[in-house]
């Protein structure tokens, strides 16, 4: 396969009460966003631990985008200020790696249905611009 026909594999994470629900409405809307993207749900994106987003990656996704509820709107009253902390610590280290590009975090609402799929469309782009991830390559190289 040549890198003009790599399409990338992301995983998503997405908190139940405001991404997951986004995501349902744009489907709902037939608001069109990038097939290639495998969804998870999580209850809120503070369950989203580091550790996740590194077997995400060593399982063969080139990109991981994770989202929640906008601060000072979580269901959980502060897991979103959780997600934003573990995240500015996961993209220290992800940068010690050269993967920081791969990892991005969005605050997506039940209402922004046409705010997913234009987050959603502009990740895989970038990741297609970036490339397949090689993790064994970046591995042995360190």
């Amino acid at each position: 396969m040549g890198e003009e026909e790599f399409e990338p594999r992301i995983v998503v994470f997405a908190c139940n009460w405001c991404s997951y629900a986004g995501i349902d409405l744009a489907g709902t809307s037939r608001i069109r966003y990038p097939y290639n993207v495998k969804i998870i749900k999580t209850m809120c994106s503070g369950r989203v631990h580091p550790e996740m987003v590194l077997k995400a990656l060593e399982g063969g996704a080139d990109g991981v985008l994770i989202t929640g509820c906008h601060p000072a709107d979580c269901h959980y009253i502060s897991g979103n200020y959780k997600t934003m902390r573990r995240y500015l610590l996961l993209k220290k280290v992800l940068r010690e790696l050269g993967l920081s590009e791969r990892v991005k975090l969005e605050w997506i609402s039940a209402s922004e249905g046409d705010r997913w799929a234009r987050v959603a469309s502009e990740f895989v782009e970038h990741i297609r611009k970036l490339g397949p991830l090689r993790l064994k390559e970046v591995v042995e190289s360190e």
